[in-house]
């Protein structure tokens, strides 16, 4: 069983940065592409970032590209996910996804991974 565990969301201004992380148990994390998914209230939740699993390849929805930057650190088993320029539109609770992802995967839809974290509130303030 993989746990999931997302961490380094609060409370920032419009204009702030805040870095995100998510920390996956197993022993074969270098195997897992990662994804990140967001949810505001009444909305659904809806891909942010993903990378696979040797970081060669990364994707971004339109609403965030040029401003998160995903990493991956597999040594210790940590997908990051650096955003900067933050708008209040961000606000959301932000979910961290794993999976062994084949290699014709978008990595943008949430039926494409199998293990998910509880979630971290990012909320943005004007």
């Amino acid at each position: 069983q993989v746990q999931v565990v997302e961490s380094g969301g609060g409370l920032v201004q419009a204009g702030g940065s805040l870095r995100l992380s998510c920390v996956a148990s197993g022993r074969t994390f270098s195997s897992y592409g990662m994804g990140w998914f967001r949810q505001a209230p009444g909305k659904e939740r809806e891909f942010v970032s993903a990378i696979n699993w040797n970081g060669a390849n990364t994707y971004y929805s339109d609403s965030v590209k040029g401003r998160f930057t995903i990493s991956r650190d597999n040594a210790k088993n940590t997908v990051y996910l650096q955003m900067n320029s933050l708008k209040p539109e961000d606000t959301a609770v932000y979910y961290c996804a794993a999976g062994r992802l084949p290699t014709t995967a978008t990595m943008r839809r949430r039926d494409e991974y199998d293990y998910w974290g509880q979630g971290t509130q990012v909320t943005v303030s004007s």
